[in-house]
């Protein structure tokens, strides 16, 4: 639940405060990752490590847009979703699970 304040949130260490803002602009359209925030990136994280993280945000934005296409819907594995949507302002959807 705390994702929506991570900045300001001192559930994250810095380092994952830093994983959340490189997500955040990778997930943007267009992308926005700035020579700024790559180098905070850095400052955290190995090559290997940097490459992986941005793999796996490629991966998990490749398919959420894939399904978006496809009328991929939630499976309702997460109880809590439409409260966090709530609180990040995201529009909640209708999902066939629910009455």
């Amino acid at each position: 639940m705390a994702l929506s304040s991570f900045r300001e949130s001192d559930l994250f260490t810095p380092a994952e405060k830093v994983a959340l803002e490189l997500a955040e602009a990778m997930t943007r359209t267009p992308p926005r990752v700035t020579d700024e925030l790559f180098q905070k990136v850095r400052g955290h994280y190995s090559e290997g490590q940097i490459v992986e993280m941005a793999a796996v945000i490629a991966l998990e934005n490749f398919r959420s847009r894939f399904n978006r296409c496809f009328g991929v819907e939630a499976q309702g594995l997460y109880r809590n979703l439409d409260e966090l949507m709530m609180a990040t302002g995201l529009p909640i959807e209708k999902r066939q699970d629910q009455p």
